[in-house]
Order: structure tokens, then sequence, then C-alpha cells
């Protein structure tokens, strides 16, 4: 029986984290109320997955999670608060038609950030709206793994600028209709970040932030089923580091990409509210969109390739719920370059039978229609293309994909036995060739790319070289062959129209837009002679941005080609994201035809021709959702939508409507 008259040790009592982020925010009037019922909403799924990742330990933290939500929230300025509000009246604002991305280097776009606002009228001509800036936070000197050592999150890189430069930067360009997008290093730091300088001193807290170990037990065990991401310059998982303690002990640190830098323990809860704090603090800055970098790679279990565990997907949960407390307007890209089955995961869905809805990253690239798009160039063949993509698992409404056909890293073929296997091809088989076509070494290749971290042992190896040279410019122009290089533009411009329609953010990568070849001159740098990918890294070419307005000229070219497919894209609300794409299969080998529709429009249907003869296709043939095609949006060299055939010449395309 209950004592009623008992005393009630109110010490004893744990407050629920409600009442404690309520009694942080009680004081802020209506906008305390605005955040608690944001807390009371995203911290249910936020709690269920950190109980699914530390258990009871959350009892533990909890407090300090909800200290550090209250003491950014208290901290976020007027005008991004404004912001909130705007994206919370239209949360899917990110799948808007507009939605055009653009990728650069600070340092090789302009310089400095200072100076970047120089050149929003350049991006507005190509219809802007989202422009990534490479990693710029503060990385270690000399080799920096191009910037993802980061050896301060909470600096700029000195040599571009300051955290208030790019402070600056976000808030101009949020006032001209662009969000801007920076890179979170989630998977590890650099060995001279605060947090391993404090370990190699001795403090055994900052220890537990990273995977260190006495010999090389452990290590060996975790090897057994660990890839090497850089075999030729970085082999091996493990790095043995001298000066430990005041006794300067050697121990083994776990390094999956470079030596100098060290992967995080995300075991520890001291980790997550780090980073935690990390993307609050640049969120508040302006940012709205973050980046994670590696983000597969952040949590380990022996006997596994330590990539795509199921606790990577909990502890992105919770960093979507958590941030969105503080900052609904910020968006989260996974930059998850994995299988095609485990892909959709990165942006939600049920995990396991039974469990509730996740709601993951906001937005993931779609390395699956990258590595299809190139694919299908070198072979004259959309049918492993069509048989991948219509394969691939929807992804949930409030996410969207960012598609792309070129980025700062090297082409690596994702192609499953079972996806070569689907056209009758081996996979080895059809990888080497992809290897060989694009480094140039295949006979009839007008490609001039580069083999990147060939494995000898496993015979793999990924691309690197930039759009244009990966699609003939370069060749075509080296030989003065004007039929050449009307099919190399012809190829730069089919597989970028692919990106524009296919649904989700089009992504250009800087230069792409002008046909820049390959730096030729990248091995004259000391830091960039071992790696490869910084031929498609060449510095902007603003003498040849100049001629995009000459008639005739390449850039004119390639700029105009790019110019009206912005155009076109934010004028059809049928791109919208958040709808679905149908794969059409009309049993020819060089077509790739699909229908995309958002669920309050009619179809937009693409088809394109890969191959080398021009190809017919009836309107009947293209029947979907109850409706046909009547019409052509846009379209790209040869094509004709005429008495109801669609007639597309080689690297022929159209946009069609009903």
């Amino acid at each position: 029986m209950v004592d009623l008259n008992a005393r009630v040790d109110l010490n004893a009592y744990v407050a629920r984290p409600t009442e404690l982020f309520a009694r942080h925010v009680g004081g802020l009037g209506r906008r305390g109320g605005v955040l608690q019922t944001r807390f009371e909403r995203r911290w249910p799924s936020a709690e269920r997955a950190l109980r699914a990742v530390y258990g009871d330990r959350l009892d533990e933290f909890s407090e300090r999670l909800v200290d550090v939500l209250a003491d950014f929230a208290k901290q976020r300025s007027d005008e991004l608060q404004d912001l909130d509000h705007r994206r919370e009246a239209e949360p899917m604002w990110f799948q808007h038609e507009r939605m055009i991305g653009y990728v650069a280097y600070t340092d090789r776009f302009v310089g400095r950030l200072d100076q970047l606002g120089e050149r929003v009228d350049y991006l507005r001509e190509l219809g802007v709206t989202y422009l990534h800036l490479m990693p710029l936070l503060q990385p270690r000197n000399g080799d920096n793994d191009g910037g993802y050592a980061v050896a301060d999150y909470d600096r700029v890189d000195e040599r571009i600028g300051s955290m208030d430069d790019l402070e600056a930067l976000a808030s101009r360009l949020r006032h001209e209709g662009i969000s801007m997008c920076i890179d979170v290093v989630m998977n590890h730091t650099a060995r001279e970040h605060p947090w391993a300088i404090a370990a190699l001193a001795g403090d055994e807290v900052k220890r537990a932030y990273f995977h260190i170990f006495d010999d090389r037990a452990v290590p060996d065990r975790y090897e057994q089923t660990l890839r090497e991401v850089f075999p030729d310059f970085a082999p091996g998982n493990f790095t043995l580091v001298d000066g430990f303690g005041a006794d300067g002990t050697s121990k083994w640190v776990w390094t999956t990409f470079n030596e100098f830098q060290w992967d995080l323990d995300y075991a520890n809860p001291d980790v997550f509210i780090e980073m935690l704090g990390v993307m609050l603090r640049l969120a508040n800055r302006g940012i709205e969109v973050l980046r994670l970098d590696a983000a597969p790679f952040i949590w380990k279990r022996f006997g596994t390739d330590c990539e795509n565990q199921p606790e990577v997907h909990h502890l992105l949960t919770a960093f979507r719920a958590l941030t969105a407390v503080v900052a609904p307007a910020l968006l989260l890209k996974a930059e998850a370059i994995v299988p095609r089955e485990d892909l959709v995961g990165y942006l939600g869905a049920a995990f396991a039978p039974g469990e509730p809805e996740r709601t993951e990253c906001n937005l993931a690239y779609n390395n699956q229609l990258m590595v299809q798009l190139w694919s299908s160039l070198a072979t004259a063949d959309g049918r492993l293309m069509s048989n991948v993509l219509a394969d691939m698992k929807p992804v949930p409404h409030d996410s969207s994909w960012c598609t792309y056909i070129r980025c700062h890293d090297d082409i690596g073929w994702a192609i499953t036995g079972t996806d070569a296997a689907s056209v009758g091809w081996n996979q080895f088989a059809h990888r080497d060739f992809l290897n060989e076509f694009y480094s140039g070494e295949f006979a009839m290749s007008y490609a001039h790319g580069a083999r990147f971290q060939h494995n000898e042992v496993t015979g793999d190896a990924r691309i690197s070289g930039t759009a244009a040279s990966l699609c003939g410019i370069d060749d075509a122009l080296r030989r003065n062959d004007d039929a050449a290089l009307d099919a190399a533009l012809a190829r730069l411009e089919l597989i970028y129209a692919v990106t524009y329609a296919y649904g989700g953010i089009p992504l250009i990568y800087m230069g792409d837009e002008l046909g820049q070849l390959n730096d030729v001159n990248y091995a004259s740098d000391p830091a960039h002679a071992d790696d490869n990918r910084w031929m498609h890294r060449p510095m902007m070419d603003w003498s040849a941005a100049a001629r995009r307005g000459a008639a005739g000229t390449l850039e004119q070219r390639v700029f105009s080609s790019f110019a009206r497919l912005g155009a076109a894209r934010a004028s059809l609300p049928e791109l919208r994201a958040g709808g679905t794409v149908d794969i059409l299969r009309q049993g020819d080998d060089r077509l790739f035809a699909f229908a995309r529709r958002h669920r309050r429009e009619d179809p937009l249907w693409m088809v394109a021709n890969f191959g080398d003869r021009t190809l017919t296709i009836k309107r009947r043939a293209l029947w979907t959702h109850d409706v046909l095609p009547s019409r052509c949006a846009i379209s790209g060299r040869g094509a004709e939508f005429v008495d109801e055939i669609v007639t597309l010449a080689p690297l022929g395309w159209a946009w069609l409507l009903r």
C-alpha cells in the first residue's frame, strides 16, 4: 500500500528532457513556445535512435544534449529565425524545380570568400540556387586530402578568409536566392586537431575520442574484413603513431583514409555531442546545407567492412532530429557513395520490420545514376542503366537526390555482378573495359582520363578526369576535328540533360559549363603530384568564361547549353522533386527513357539516344499514367517530334510533355 504521507526526495527526481528544455526556453516568450513545440516533436525520434546506439547510457548524457540545443537556439539570429519560419512553412523548398547546384573550391573559383560575391551574377546566368563550396574549414598544413583533414572545425582556412567572411557570404547569397552548402568531415579529424593533440599528450578523455590500440592484435582482426580506400598512397587502415603521453609510447591509430586522418569513435557519446555542436555552430553562421563527408564509415564492427552499419543510420537520424530543433532551415546531405541496396537508406525509410519510418538525411548523391551515365556513353547502350535504376527503391517523400555526372573525387564503378549479368555482361570485365576506355587505353576511345588507385591485388581502379576530357572534347581539339567536337559536346549535354530531368537537385561541377579540360600541370605542385584527382580540379579559367558570350566559341556553345537547360528546368513544375521515376523499356539497346511525375502534375518524359545511329520512337510506346506526350519542351542534337514519331539523332535527347 502506498504511503501518501511519505516524504518525496525532490533531489532524487530526474527531470524528463522535455521538462529540462522547457526550463531553458521558458523565459523566451512566444519564441520559447515555438522552440518547445519543435523539441517535443523531434525528441522522440532522436531518443529512439540514440537508445538504439547507446542504450541506457542516454540517460547519462541527455541533459547535456538539452543544454547544447537550448544554448544554440538562444544564439540563433533574428534573420536565421525568420528563415526557419519560412522553411517550416514550406518544408519541401529544396525539392523545387528551380533548384540547381554549383560545386566549387573557393580558392580555385575566385581566391577568397570575400571575392565570391563578385561572381554571383555569373552563377545566376546558370540558374544556380545552391552553392556547394568544397572543404573550407581549417585543414592541417601540407598534405590534407584536399581539405578533408580538418584541424579546426571552428575556423575557416586562413588562406581563403575567416568565419566572419563565411557568415557574410552566406547572408549575401541567401538574399540572392542561393543556399550555401559546406562540408563537415564526420569520420575523422586531422592529427593536428586539438582533440588529437590532447590525446597524444596523455589526455584520457580525448584519447577516448579516437580508436587507439596498444598493439596490432585488435587492428589485425579488423583488417581481415576491411577494404583499402587508397591502396596506392595509404595502404591499410591503421597507423603506428609515436609520442603518446609523457613517455612517448607508440600506439596504433585507426586511419581509414590517410595516416594523418584519425577516425573518431562514435561509440563514445562525447563525440556525438561534439559533432552536434559543430553542426549547430555552422548552422548559426547561416550555412543551409551540410555535406556529411564519409558518413558510412562512422561506426566500426568486427567481422564487417565497417561501412553502412545500422548505427550509422541511427546516428544520422538523431543528428537530423536534433539539428531541426535549433535550425529547421538546415539540410543534411549524406556523402554516401555506396552500393545501390544501401544507398536509399541514407534518406530514411523503415529501418526494419515493425520499426517506425526513419527520417534521416534530406539529401544524398545518386551515385548510381552518375556511374550508369558514363557506362552508357562508353558502351552506346542504355540497357544496364535502365535495369539498375528501375531496380532502385523509391526515396522517401520528404527527401531528394543530388544528381551529378562529376565531382571532386574519382569515378568508382559501383557495378555489381547481378547488375552486369542482367545484360549478359561480366562484372569484372565490364569494369576493366570502363577503366580502359576512360583512361584512353582502349583503341577506339575518345576519353582522356587516368586510372586512380589501381589495386594490383584486386585489379580494381577508378577514373580521374574532367567531364569535358572524358566526353572527348580534349581529344577533338587536339585532332582539330569539328565533327568529333560536335559529338563530344553532344555527349556532355546529353548526360547533364539527364541529371537535370531525372529528379532532385542537379549539380554542375565547376568548369563543366565552360568545357574545361584536364589540368595537365597538376603534378608540378608537390602537394598534388601523387594524387591525379587534381587533374579534374583545375583553377577556374575566367578568361575562358569571358568568351561565353562570343558566338561560335567553345565556351559559348557549352555555357549556352547549360543556361538553356537551367531555364527550361526552372519553368517546368513537372520536375519538382518528391515525385516518381518510371523507367520505360522500348526494346532498343541504345535508348534510355523514363517518365518523371510529380504527384500534382502531368508526367514529363525524357528520351535519350546513347547510340551512334538515329532511332525512332512511336508516341504510343510512351504511354504511362494513362496519358501520352504531345509536345516537346526542349531537345538536343537532332531530336524531332513530328506526326506521332519522336526521332533522335545519335546522342540526341528530348523532354516531352502532355
